[in-house]
């Protein structure tokens, strides 16, 4: 698969960092113990400031009829409209309006410092820029586990995502991931979310700050996930029933979802067809999916939905990858599943 990870020719290293083991790319620095965060900034390349500058465009005279010259003179200042660029590469990283307001990498690293300070433990697991370094993500790992039945443990995760082209806000969220294949479980319980989205405003830095909050949901989630996951793990379903669970889950449009409401199987296109025999495959033939604690279970099920976006998916490279499985289509799917799977355990308790 390709990858977007920034590749820096002055330290001839990928703007990438992860701890003991390597991401899905490969790439990057390997480091045996947990930095701190100003550890962290450097062995992901994040320690580079960016501004914001005023755009010019050029005059009628340096526009047109200048071939004599090989100086071309930008004289007209764009109005209310800047580039973004990186001080270290002077790389543009973007085109932003007058009310934006840069919020620098080492800001978003207070966000978790001002966590560790309070006692969380947070240990910064992975970091790094994609593109030209007009997006950043950092991991930071939470202590002690989600337990799903013995030995199936579930890790708790800090996501932060902020782009300095203008295209999204500073992102962070809850995130937990099943420990045996890496996958990253999203879910959505009782409409609060696992998310707090900050824009890139005058007023940024100070709601950066107040951002703590997301720890008092993250304990509440992992409090309701770790009880809604055992469950899960008891309550058995057919192959049938995962097929009509995915089926459902995967549906691109509400035509789509109809039919297979409807069960008109002949009425669904072959890529659709495609897409859902991935998941079940994977749900049904994938080792880490072989466990007491997923094999012919809803919390199996629900596993195939999240870890196909994990695991199976195909991306054009590591930026769609993570926006796919932390704001995008893969979040989407994987609430999806787990709100299916909350309505199949209540309908279990229905009719028993």
């Amino acid at each position: 698969m390709a990858h977007n990870i920034k590749y820096n020719e002055q330290t001839r290293k990928h703007s990438f960092f992860s701890v003991k083991e390597k991401a899905w790319h490969g790439l990057g620095q390997i480091v045996s113990d947990y930095p701190t965060s100003a550890e962290a900034i450097k062995y992901a390349g994040l320690d580079y400031l960016v501004e914001k500058r005023p755009l010019f465009t050029y005059d009628n005279e340096n526009f047109h009829g200048n071939e004599d010259t090989d100086i071309i003179i930008p004289e007209i200042e764009v109005p209310n409209y800047f580039a973004t660029m990186r001080t270290d590469t002077e790389d543009v990283l973007g085109v932003v309006g007058r009310e934006y307001h840069v919020v620098q990498n080492i800001d978003a690293f207070s966000f978790f410092d001002s966590i560790v300070g309070g006692g969380h433990g947070i240990l910064y697991e992975t970091a790094g820029a994609l593109g030209k370094g007009e997006r950043i993500f950092i991991t930071a790992k939470l202590p002690d586990n989600i337990r799903v039945g013995f030995d199936d443990l579930i890790e708790k995760y800090l996501f932060l995502t902020t782009s300095h082209d203008g295209s999204g806000s500073i992102i962070t969220a809850f995130t937990p991931v099943r420990i045996v294949c890496n996958n990253t479980l999203n879910c959505a319980l009782n409409n609060m979310s696992n998310s707090i989205k900050i824009r890139h405003t005058e007023s940024a830095q100070d709601k950066l700050k107040q951002a703590h909050e997301l720890m008092g949901i993250t304990n509440k989630l992992a409090t309701e996930l770790g009880d809604i996951f055992n469950r899960w793990s008891r309550i058995r379903i057919t192959d049938k029933q995962v097929l009509q669970l995915v089926q459902q889950a995967m549906a691109p449009s509400k035509e789509v979802l109809e039919n297979v409401l409807k069960g008109k199987e002949d009425e669904h296109s072959s890529y659709f067809k495609n897409v859902c025999n991935n998941v079940c495959e994977f749900a049904f033939s994938s080792e880490t999916q072989q466990s007491h604690t997923t094999k012919g279970t809803l919390f199996g099920a629900y596993n195939a939905v999240s870890g196909y976006f994990q695991n199976v998916k195909t991306y054009k490279d590591d930026e769609s990858k993570l926006k796919s499985i932390q704001f995008g289509s893969g979040l989407h799917k994987s609430q999806t599943a787990f709100k299916l799977c909350g309505q199949f355990e209540k309908n279990q308790m229905l009719f028993n």
